[in-house]
């Protein structure tokens, strides 16, 4: 299996990324929060499930399936990654929640230090009575999910009727989309500042005693 590495350096914690649906690992939005994670101390490891894989070789550019479909990947992933340090693993979108499915019985199992989830898709957009990432109501894993206030795949107003294990910690970036990213004429920040504002957020998270 390849990976994408930021920050290779000996003891640093490694966080583990799987990518979103329909976007590879190596996107610019991919590409500039794994530099922002390596530059607050983190090692990061960015991986693709086989579907996106087979993309670039010209495969089907179907949909992906199920996330269930894709927890023995992320797995497999974690088996074939070299680390010496505490080990954080999640992924933007459908990346993070395939994480989330494996994530306690890896804590449980002191083989994870936590969960990090950028832009959690906690339905499809318009269609908010079908929910997903009920898992979350129960998870003991330590685990940050960093939110758009507008997210279509959950929004604030959503996301705080619903119920949520303590182990989860939101961090809300304000007026953000799905890819974090505001309308800058209402907030005056961009999404250079949000993506920066999510590793330092994480970095905090990670020194809290996660």
């Amino acid at each position: 299996m390849d990976f994408l590495l930021n920050g290779d350096k000996l003891g640093r914690t490694t966080i583990l990324l799987a990518h979103g649906s329909g976007a590879p690992v190596d996107t610019p939005w991919m590409n500039n929060v794994a530099e922002n994670l390596a530059e607050e101390g983190f090692r990061v490891a960015r991986f693709e499930f086989s579907y996106m894989a087979a993309r670039r070789t010209g495969g089907s550019k179907r949909p992906p399936a199920k996330a269930e479909t894709y927890a023995p990947e992320f797995l497999a992933a974690i088996e074939a990654l070299p680390y010496d340090g505490p080990l954080v693993i999640g992924g933007k979108s459908m990346g993070g929640r395939v994480a989330s499915l494996v994530a306690r019985d890896l804590n449980n199992a002191g083989r994870i230090k936590g969960l990090l989830c950028l832009g959690f898709p906690f339905h499809p957009p318009k269609k908010p009575d079908h929910r997903r990432g009920e898992n979350l109501a129960d998870i003991t894993c330590p685990t940050l999910i960093c939110q758009g206030t507008r997210d279509p795949f959950g929004t604030r107003e959503e996301i705080e009727t619903y119920t949520l294990s303590d182990a989860v910690t939101l961090h809300w970036l304000e007026n953000g989309d799905h890819d974090l990213k505001p309308r800058k004429r209402l907030t005056g920040n961009s999404l250079e500042d949000h993506l920066q504002a999510l590793a330092s957020q994480t970095k905090a998270w990670a020194s809290s005693g996660v």
